[in-house]
C-alpha cells in the first residue's frame, strides 16, 4: 500500500479525530517496562545472532511496517521541520520500541499517531509481518538505519551561548556531549531533530503535559524560562550527527519507496 503526498494531509486529519479518544489524564510511568516494550526487545537479541539472509528478512519486514509511519513521517522518515512531525531516521532502536510502545498502551498521548500504531493498522498493511510486538522490533531496526537529513530545522540563533551553557549544565549527563543518547538507557538522540518538534516535547515535559518523561528531566528542567527553553533547544537542534549517519542531501530519496 503506498500513500501518496496528497493524501498525507487527509491521513492526518482522519488519525487525529479518531486519536483523540485516546487522551487521558492517568499518570505513566518513565520505563516501567513490561508488555509490548519487553516482547518486542527478545527480538532485537535475537536479531544479533541471526544470518545475513535472516537479518534480511527482517529488514524487508521493517519496510513493510514504516510504509506505514511515511505517511506523516515522509518515506524518508526525516518528519518536517515545522514540527509537526519529528524525524525518526537515525533514532535508537530501543528509544523506538519504548515510545512506540508506550503510545500503543496509551502511556503517551499522540492522538494523531495512535490510529497508525494500532496492532491491527500494522497488520492491514504488512500482513506478512503482523502487528505485534515483532513488527515493533522490525520497524524499529529498519528506522534506525534510514540516513538522517542533513538540513533539519533550526532555531533563530539569537541565543546560543546561553543554550550552549544550559545543555551542558543540564544535558549532557543523560544525551551525550553531541546530543547522541543512549540507547541502552532509553535516552533518545536529539541531535539533527528539528527545532519546533524539540520546542515542543522541551515544553510538554516541563510543563508536565507528557505523561511518559523521564522524572529526572521533569525535575532537571523544572525552572527552565521560555527564554532558556528556546535558547538550549536552539543549540541542540544544530549539534551535527556523525556524517556517516547523514543522506549525502537534502535531496535524497529513499531507494526503499521508489
Amino acid at each position: 500500500m503506498k500513500f501518496s503526498k496528497a493524501s498525507m494531509t487527509a491521513l492526518g486529519v482522519i488519525a487525529l479525530s479518531i486519536g483523540l479518544a485516546a487522551f487521558t489524564d492517568k499518570p505513566a510511568g518513565w520505563n516501567q517496562g513490561g508488555g509490548e516494550q519487553d516482547e518486542a526487545l527478545v527480538f532485537t537479541k535475537q536479531f544479533k545472532s541471526m544470518s545475513k539472509a535472516e537479518l534480511e528478512k527482517v529488514r524487508a519486514d521493517g519496510v513493510a511496517v514504516f510504509e506505514v509511519c511515511s505517511a506523516c513521517h515522509l518515506p524518508e522518515g526525516w518528519g518536517t521541520k515545522d514540527g509537526t512531525f519529528p524525524q525518526l531516521a537515525g533514532q535508537h532502536e530501543d528509544v523506538i520500541i519504548k515510545q512506540l510502545s508506550d503510545i500503543r498502551a496509551l502511556n503517551r498521548d499522540n492522538p494523531t499517531m495512535y490510529p497508525f500504531a494500532l496492532p491491527k493498522e500494522i497488520e492491514n498493511a504488512a500482513p506478512e509481518v503482523g502487528g505485534g510486538p515483532y513488527a515493533i522490533a522490525a520497524v524499529a531496526r529498519y528506522i534506525q538505519s534510514i540516513p538522517m537529513n542533513p538540513e533539519p530545522g533550526v532555531g533563530p540563533g539569537d541565543n546560543l551561548e546561553l543554550g550552549a551553557k544550559l545543555y551542558k549544565e543540564n544535558c549532557v549527563r543523560c544525551h551525550g556531549d553531541n546530543g547522541q543518547g543512549d540507547n541502552a538507557k532509553y535516552y533518545p538522540r536529539i541531535q539533527g531533530q528539528h527545532y519546533k518538534y524539540l520546542l515542543r516535547q522541551f515544553e510538554w515535559i516541563r510543563d508536565k503535559k507528557r505523561r511518559n518523561a523521564n522524572p529526572d528531566m521533569v525535575k532537571q528542567i523544572a525552572g527552565f524560562s521560555d527564554t532558556d527553553m528556546k535558547a538550549v533547544v536552539d543549540y541542540v537542534s544544530r549539534l551535527k550527527p556523525p556524517a556517516e549517519d547523514l543522506a549525502p542531501s537534502a535531496d535524497w530519496y529513499n531507494p526503499d519507496f521508489d
